[in-house]
């Protein structure tokens, strides 16, 4: 399949204060946050127009910089009006946008204290994550051979650059066997998340998903768990162990990129199990499709 490369393509970016076009928007090699991962980031999702909790995650933005010891040099105003600028200048409907924040290049060391911050946003259109017969069906899933680290090892509540690196192994992995995505466990050994959204096991009825107390307590994830508890579903927030996949009889994953996908499987020396998109997953599914604005598909 052909792509466009990230790095040539029309439009424009919105860099430190303003609209440049899309080929300009380049940073030194020697930036702080390429060789020591001082980068935040968000992935935001655009329906007719606008961006899903759109406060919410610059909020986010803004306490992931903090917790790497820098702020982001924008208003929440800023950050608001750049958003709604750089969409309507690429003309996105229905997409994705990147903000992104990084240390530069003044100072070269574990020590930065001195370097500018930069910050900028980047946006295009993206229907979908997964594909539809993916989804359909329900994803496949190989389990990591990474683990989500300990919350007093690294930095993990924030949406950092730098614990992000497991994930693209862990993805990589998994693809190159034919899957759709890995499942990865907490240095616990319980259950944490995929590489780039929160799970949700359907067991008697309920809702159970992981404690986020080393990933992101998701925004997605928020959405979906007022949803089922407006329909009386639920909705249990506890650590989950792997074995506990076999009382699943629904397993569904939530994120900005993923939205609600099903999981067909999950597979591996952990333990193999597989899982029919049923009741629940299309309710979440279709409930949150409304909320956003989309046409409401449904997972079967």
């Amino acid at each position: 399949m052909s792509m466009i490369p990230f790095d040539d393509r029309d439009g424009f970016i919105w860099y430190d204060g303003g609209l440049v076009p899309w080929r300009e928007a380049k940073l030194h090699v020697l930036s702080h946050g390429l060789h020591y991962a001082s980068c935040v980031f968000e992935g935001e999702r655009v329906y007719n127009g606008k961006v899903f909790h759109l406060e919410d995650h610059n909020e986010r933005l803004c306490n992931s910089a903090r917790i790497l010891g820098f702020e982001v040099p924008a208003s929440m105003d800023d950050l608001a009006l750049a958003t709604r600028q750089l969409i309507s200048a690429n003309n996105i409907v229905d997409g994705y946008v990147r903000p992104i924040a990084w240390r530069g290049a003044e100072q070269m060391g574990v020590s930065a204290q001195a370097t500018k911050i930069h910050l900028a946003f980047a946006a295009w259109e993206w229907p979908a994550y997964f594909s539809p017969e993916a989804r359909a069906r329900g994803i496949r899933m190989k389990w990591a051979n990474w683990a989500r680290p300990a919350p007093h090892t690294a930095p993990t509540e924030a949406k950092a650059a730098g614990l992000y690196m497991i994930c693209t192994l862990s993805k990589h992995m998994a693809e190159a066997e034919g899957f759709d995505d890995a499942l990865m466990l907490d240095w616990r050994g319980q259950l944490a998340e995929g590489t780039g959204a929160n799970i949700f096991l359907v067991i008697n009825g309920e809702l159970h998903t992981p404690t986020p107390d080393c990933f992101l307590n998701g925004i997605t994830r928020q959405t979906v768990i007022g949803l089922a508890k407006k329909r009386g579903i639920k909705v249990v927030e506890r650590a989950i162990m792997p074995a506990e996949l076999a009382k699943a009889d629904e397993v569904f994953l939530t994120g900005s990129a993923a939205e609600v996908t099903p999981v067909g499987e999950v597979a591996g020396e952990v333990g193999n199990y597989r899982f029919t998109p049923g009741a629940i997953c299309r309710l979440m599914w279709e409930d949150f499709d409304r909320t956003v604005g989309k046409q409401v598909a449904t997972a079967a």
